[in-house]
């Protein structure tokens, strides 16, 4: 009766591995057709504030093992097939230069593009995305964070997307001029005329508006005068985990008109109630890759399957969830939605399809634009009756 009862665990413990197995193949498979397109890695923003040699792109040596959470070796493990490289610059920036600041963050992300033309190349449209990808390279878009980067200026709005800027994220963590975050005290009730005009002029470039970090206020401003698809580029759900950089199921429901996208983020705090919630005595709580599929699976739920991706934030955060420790575990993500019942042509909505198709849509919706319209001379003075200093 031992002897059965070793030999029947056995075949158990088989049966299950050869079942994860099955689940880990199809996510391979599917993310060797669809582009894995993490929406927000930080990478430039670690890079400049390396301990060893600051802004040195050339010593934060991408071949080999980095001390952060993206290298090379680990892209290719998670089989990330393009990135939006967020060029971050915090609200402190303003009072030295925001725009200085910008260029800067810009230069060091496109200098690491460079650096690698064997493994990165700079996309600027969604037809470089599918180029790129099919040469098996990981396409690399620019993502602006925080609109204070623009210094309430169309023209430098412009000037950014001219560099390969292709979403920008309306506010960070403090109010702007013209729009207001989640995680700061109302001042604008959303979006003033002038951010209002911001979201029409990047309509009309092409670039994609960017509703992480703003507040609820703002996100639906936004949806109201929107030409085009938006996008959360890192950002979860907000009836899952109440943390305001969440997205609030009312805010969900009005997605599928939109025809946007939730890019869920790995941010522990922003996924895990216990981890949000913690008051520091005893050990910590941990967030885990299942928090991550919950916030994903309720997404789907309330806007629908073709409303959701993902947005690790990668590089921007100092603890990950167990199970997404570093880019190279994607493919693990997957291969639980999986378990959970997700079809091939539904994690690859997941994957990049969606983010994908909001791309497109929104470089359709810039060429009808520019028909009618050209570039916006407004200014925050004329639209909001007020002297900006």
């Amino acid at each position: 009766m031992k002897i059965l009862a070793i030999v029947i665990a056995s075949l158990m413990f088989a049966g299950g591995a050869q079942a994860q197995d099955l689940h880990m193949d199809k996510a391979r498979r599917v993310l060797e057709g669809t582009p894995l397109f993490d929406g927000h890695n930080d990478l430039p923003w670690v890079i400049r504030g390396s301990e060893d040699a600051p802004h040195d792109v050339e010593a934060y040596d991408l071949r080999n093992a980095t001390s952060g959470h993206t290298d090379i070796a680990r892209l290719r493990s998670g089989m990330v097939g393009a990135q939006f490289w967020s060029v971050y610059i915090p609200m402190e920036a303003v009072e030295e230069g925001a725009a200085r600041y910008q260029l800067e963050q810009i230069d060091i992300a496109r200098q690491v593009i460079r650096r690698y033309p064997d493994v990165f190349e700079q996309a600027y449209s969604m037809s470089d995305v599918e180029r790129i990808f099919g040469s098996r390279k990981v396409a690399s878009v620019l993502g602006m964070e925080g609109g204070h980067a623009i210094e309430n200026s169309l023209g430098a709005l412009r000037a950014y997307y001219d560099l390969g800027a292709r979403y920008m994220t309306l506010t960070h963590s403090g109010n702007n001029d013209w729009a207001d975050s989640g995680t700061d005290d109302p001042e604008h009730d959303g979006l003033t005329e002038f951010g209002e005009e911001v979201v029409r002029e990047m309509n009309r470039l092409g670039m994609m508006v960017d509703l992480s970090h703003t507040s609820p206020e703002t996100m639906n401003d936004a949806l109201d005068v929107a030409e085009a698809p938006v996008i959360f580029s890192h950002s979860s759900a907000q009836a899952v985990t109440a943390h305001p950089r969440n997205v609030p199921d009312q805010v969900l429901r009005r997605l599928p008109d939109n025809g946007g996208v939730v890019m869920v983020t790995f941010v522990p705090a922003f996924i895990s109630d216990a981890v949000r919630t913690f008051d520091g005595s005893g050990d910590p709580p941990r967030a885990t890759l299942a928090d991550v599929a919950d916030h994903i699976e309720h997404i789907r739920d309330v806007a629908g399957i073709d409303h959701v991706g993902i947005g690790s934030d990668f590089d921007g955060i100092s603890d990950t969830p167990i199970g997404l420790e570093d880019v190279s575990t994607f493919p693990t993500l997957f291969a639980e939605l999986s378990r959970r019942g997700w079809s091939e042509e539904d994690l690859a909505k997941l994957a990049g399809g969606n983010v994908m198709r909001v791309w497109r849509d929104a470089e359709s919706a810039a060429s009808r634009i520019q028909r009618t319209r050209g570039p916006s001379t407004a200014t925050i003075e004329e639209l909001d009756g007020r002297s900006i200093s």
